[in-house]
């Protein structure tokens, strides 16, 4: 699949989210970090103004439900009209009926993992996934340096997605910038969230382009 780019807002002026987004016609999708203060130690973005941010742009919100009850609260963004919808593997109780619902509802399911979590328990849940989230952070806050022992857990990620014959994304998402994006893609990685390096660009939506550009190369290499 082709390469696609998802701002994260988290790096945003939260004092004018429209405007920022308006930043980046560019991006495939617009990336919310959903944080609730219980399963991280941060509190972001909720629903309201998820439902809003869905008036303020036609490009498709890929919501990162970063919060501690997930089958509870995941399908309301998913009703609300997210286009897709990710919750952690850490925090799911029943994580495949909870990503049949998104599905059924009408949103990707997504499925995240932390830096320390291991792929290989959740291999059986592909045929029930549309995208997998690999953390390139501890989840929680924006700015954070890279995480390079992730890379072989992409590259696994990518085996047991060719081998499953299931046609799922592989995101990361934390510190990916023109520095990083090249490795992701190279291990196996093609969709990638991208916020300081987007945001805090002078040009964000020429830095989408940037990103978008050498990911693709990486990944032809």
């Amino acid at each position: 699949m082709a390469v696609q780019i998802s701002p994260s807002i988290l790096s945003a002026d939260f004092a004018c989210l429209g405007e920022e987004i308006a930043r980046v016609p560019d991006a495939d999708w617009i990336h919310v970090d959903v944080m609730d203060y219980q399963f991280v130690p941060n509190l972001t973005l909720g629903l309201p103004v998820v439902e809003s941010l869905l008036q303020a742009t036609r490009i498709p919100l890929d919501c990162h439900l970063m919060i501690a009850d997930p089958d509870r609260w995941a399908p309301t963004y998913a009703e609300a009209g997210a286009g897709s919808v990710t919750f952690h593997a850490e925090a799911a109780k029943a994580p495949v009926r909870l990503a049949r619902t998104l599905r059924q509802i009408g949103a990707r399911a997504g499925l995240g993992i932390n830096p320390t979590t291991p792929i290989g328990p959740y291999a059986e849940l592909l045929p029930d996934l549309d995208m997998v989230l690999l953390m390139t952070v501890e989840p929680g806050f924006a700015g954070q340096p890279f995480l390079d022992m992730v890379l072989p857990k992409i590259r696994q990620t990518r085996e047991l997605v060719q081998r499953s014959g299931c046609d799922v994304w592989i995101q990361v998402d934390g510190g990916v910038s023109e520095k990083t994006i090249e490795r992701c893609a190279e291990a196996g990685a093609d969709v990638f969230v991208a916020g300081s390096a987007v945001f805090g660009a002078e040009d964000p939506d020429r830095m989408v382009r940037t990103l978008r550009e050498m990911a693709a190369a990486a990944a032809d290499s």
